[in-house]
């Protein structure tokens, strides 16, 4: 008995992990929008997004969490800061260590961001109430396993 890829490809929980992924890559430029409204880069979408306010990070963490070099993130942090979003810190535990913390119009503009982020792509908002309720306690139930 011979299988072609579709045939291996073709069960439910892989037709529905391609579903996702189509809705993700449909919607990938949506970041870049959103950044462009509030007159940021991606990166420094991210790096705002990763900045909880009051728990400061290092340097090092945010290159580590975008996943690039620490010598990257200082143009980003520096474009930031140059807005007034972020300031840099020494460590209280460690003098040479910079701390990104988010400033108070930081907070307000993060807030703001988020929000808009977290705006259904238009794929999930033509859905019914109760399909939307559906999807999110289906992925709910996915993502506690």
């Amino acid at each position: 008995m011979s299988f072609d890829y579709y045939d291996r490809m073709s069960n439910p929980g892989n037709e529905a992990w391609s579903l996702l992924f189509r809705l993700y890559v449909t919607q990938r430029g949506r970041v870049p929008q959103v950044a462009a409204e509030f007159e940021l880069s991606p990166m420094q979408v991210t790096v705002l997004r990763l900045l909880e306010p009051g728990s400061p990070l290092s340097m090092r963490t945010v290159a580590t969490r975008l996943c690039c070099d620490a010598s990257n993130v200082t143009g980003i942090v520096d474009r930031l800061e140059e807005r007034g979003l972020v300031a840099r810190q020494a460590s209280p535990k460690d003098r040479r260590l910079k701390m990104l913390v988010v400033t108070e119009s930081g907070v307000v503009l993060r807030s703001q961001l988020l929000e808009r982020l977290a705006e259904a792509p238009e794929p999930i908002q033509r859905l019914s109430e109760s399909d939307q309720r559906r999807l999110r306690d289906i992925l709910e139930r996915a993502m506690d396993g």
